[in-house]
């Protein structure tokens, strides 16, 4: 169980942003149970880049005479180990070398079967490391290589081989295939580990040939028939579960910028705080004054410090964060900055509180500072990859510690929304380095649907768009965009949040145009009202600019909904294409399923979310999530209050039946998405799950549309 919660996760990390080392041996001959390891070559690979420095590369003295005919393969002569290390020195050294990364090599089970007994010649202990063999990998497709030797699979891929049949030299070699078959395995829709060693797996006669020939199992058959949650190491979920505005000190206490030092003291002494703000007369400019700064004032100047005025010693300028933010993002903020106070702001930049490291000291979490620190500092897409295992491992301990799937969601969104904005902070410092220049024109990246609805899961995809200020359709400032439109779209999918499949991406000039022609667009949908343009107004509805202008994005998306509050024929073409479901419940309430599953996003989420969109817009309400929606609907329409409320616990029912099987999904390596497969759950969730799917119905009153049955 250790060995599981240490690598829960894994399974998810993309191909292309996987840490992991190419490995090979050279041996006295080709029987685990009797020869010997004669060399060891291993090369660092992150993602599908081959480190050119870091490598393993050691001669082992087997102990036994080289037989000629091995020599003539490898070149490996008993003079060239007579004075190397034995295998019970290299073996615990290769195993710190290669730590928790993924073993990867040609025919790796031969090579894991030789180290397990060398490890049990020498009395070590054994863990096999997760593993992929690029022989395997290379099956998967037809045609493939010729035949399945390391030449033939090199020469398929336009691969070349340096120093064959030298441990060193093979690694690399493998390393090079596993890049190279990499972009085209995620072409058959293997993209992640987990999805690589399903398909493995599915090699019966290639597994069954490795296993009467003695070699360790590359992969164990168990991994991907796991289902257990708990399989995720538990993580404290309280900096997950409270937002900055439950803990922070409010109102903020604020001074004028000519108080004395003296007096500061004693305002914080009487009031029992750490810090002040400093008043400068304007909302821009306000500073903070803390005791460690009135410390280090009377350090450096002496007494006489006391009567200088507060403003002289006030740190600017003030660093800030939204009183909405999860706590665990303070905690990020705080411990990379290397700040202990934060001034706390409401949705519209007023400053109404503060935070400090004395707060936050009972909720600090290591996981959730470097979940946010990976996205915050990454350099490359790479980067960005390794984010969905620590991820998704958080998650599964959220889950596993029963945490409101509501509350995850908002969690996954949020770094989703953090994502999106690193990856094109990244394409902009890219295309500026490659002459593009700078923006040419102010503009703002949005996130649409489910990510700015704060309701997203681990089955995403990329739904987002760019408007900026002022340019014609392929212009200039167009083109520009439809760069950093692409290059975002490309670092997205590379990180594991892939393209959408219905083309909502700002590379695709209907999601990418300025904020003239996003005005008549938006007021073209809203007045024809027809199937498509209900579809794009509705995922539009959900947008929150992310990085750039964000007025521009705030601007638009209030204007689109100050649109459609006035449009009653678009409301009711809302209306109608909110209640265009079919229940999946049938006879005697029972489940219609598709091959043991049920799609729990189209029969249950989508009503309900659709549902709360509409009614936002009718009583103009400005909230995005789904339950604020409702809640403030329910609050506005008492007669329908019941029924709001049953469909707000439905949502949290469904939403969390969803996010149970994404996880044992990605344990399986099944691709995950929305459907659920109701024998997986227990009975009371499948009571519960039932009465969930009864409530949905409710739509159609709670909506104003007849209810038939």
């Amino acid at each position: 169980m250790a060995a599981e919660k240490e690598d829960a996760g894994l399974g998810a990390v993309p191909l292309a942003s996987l840490e992991a080392v190419a490995l090979d041996t050279e041996t006295t001959g080709l029987d685990p149970g009797k020869d010997r390891i004669v060399q060891v070559g291993a090369v660092a690979l992150s993602g599908c880049a081959v480190a050119t420095v870091e490598a393993f590369d050691r001669m082992v003295d087997p102990g036994v005479p080289i037989p000629p005919s091995s020599t003539a393969v490898h070149g490996i002569s008993d003079e060239d180990v007579r004075s190397a290390e034995t295998a019970g020195e290299v073996m615990p050294a290769l195993a710190r070398w290669i730590g928790s990364r993924v073993v990867i090599g040609y025919a790796i089970g031969f090579d894991l079967a030789m180290l397990k007994a060398e490890h049990d010649r020498c009395a070590l202990a054994w863990r096999p490391h997760r593993s992929l063999c690029v022989r395997q990998l290379a099956a998967l497709f037809a045609p493939g290589p010729a035949d399945p030797s390391l030449d033939a699979i090199a020469r398929w891929l336009g691969v070349g081989i340096d120093d064959r049949h030298r441990a060193l030299g093979d690694a690399r070699a493998a390393a090079a295939i596993y890049a190279a078959l990499v972009p085209r395995l995620a072409e058959k829709g293997i993209a992640t580990l987990a999805q690589a060693e399903r398909a493995c797996l599915a090699l019966t006669p290639q597994m069954d040939e490795e296993a009467k020939a003695g070699w360790h199992p590359v992969i164990a058959a168990d991994r991907v028939r796991r289902t257990d949650p708990h399989a995720f190491a538990r993580v404290d979920s309280f900096p997950f579960r409270q937002r900055v505005e439950d803990i922070m000190s409010a109102p903020p206490e604020l001074v004028e910028p000519a108080m004395r030092l003296r007096e500061a003291l004693r305002h914080l002494m009487d009031r029992k705080i750490s810090s002040v703000f400093v008043s400068s007369g304007t909302d821009t400019d306000i500073g903070i004054l803390t005791e460690r700064d009135i410390a280090r004032a009377i350090d450096s100047f002496g007494p006489g410090a006391l009567d200088e005025t507060v403003d002289r010693f006030a740190a600017r300028p003030l660093v800030t964060i939204p009183a909405s933010e999860f706590l665990y993002r303070a905690n990020t903020l705080m411990t990379v900055g290397g700040f202990r106070h934060l001034g706390v702001v409401s949705a519209d930049g007023g400053l109404v509180g503060a935070i400090s490291a004395r707060d936050l000291l009972k909720q600090r979490a290591g996981d959730a500072v470097f979940l946010a620190r990976e996205i915050d500092h990454a350099e490359a897409a790479a980067d960005l990859g390794k984010v969905w295992a620590n991820l998704t491992r958080i998650v599964g301990g959220l889950a596993a510690d029963e945490v409101d799937a509501r509350i995850i969601a908002s969690v996954v969104s949020r770094e989703l929304r953090a994502l999106t904005r690193r990856a094109t902070e990244l394409a902009e410092r890219d295309m500026e380095a490659e002459g593009f220049g700078p923006p040419p024109v102010p503009f703002a990246v949005l996130v649409l649907g489910s990510g700015g609805r704060g309701e997203s899961l681990l089955a995403m995809d990329q739904d987002n768009a760019i408007v900026y200020g002022s340019g014609a359709p392929d212009g200039p400032e167009d083109r520009w965009f439809a760069e950093l439109g692409r290059r975002l779209a490309d670092i997205l999918d590379s990180a594991g949040v892939s393209y959408c499949k219905g083309g909502i991406m700002a590379r695709n000039p209907e999601w990418r145009t300025d904020l003239d022609r996003w005005r008549a667009k938006v007021g073209g949908w809203i007045g024809r009202s027809q199937p498509e343009d209900v579809l794009n107004c509705d995922i539009f509805f959900d947008s929150v600019p992310v990085y750039g202008d964000t007025a521009l994005g705030d601007g638009l998306h209030r204007e689109a909904l100050d649109m459609a509050g006035n449009a009653r024929a678009f409301q009711v073409a809302l209306r109608a294409n909110a209640v265009d479901f079919t229940s999946p419940l049938g006879l005697f309430g029972r489940l219609r399923l598709k091959k043991g599953r049920l799609d729990a996003k189209r029969h249950g989420i989508m009503p309900i979310f659709s549902a709360a969109r509409i009614l936002a817009i009718q009583h103009g309400i400005r909230d995005r999530s789904t339950p604020a929606r409702l809640n403030a609907a329910g609050a506005i329409d008492e007669d329908s209050r019941e029924a709001i409320s049953n469909l707000v616990e439905a949502h949290r029912i469904l939403l969390d039946e969803i996010l149970a099987q994404q996880i044992r999904d990605i344990g399986r390596g099944i691709p995950h998405g929305n459907s659920v497969a109701p024998k997986e759950m227990s009975a009371p969730r499948q009571r519960q799950f039932r009465w969930a799917l009864e409530q949905v119905d409710h739509v159609r009153g709670v909506l104003g549309m007849p209810v038939f049955g």
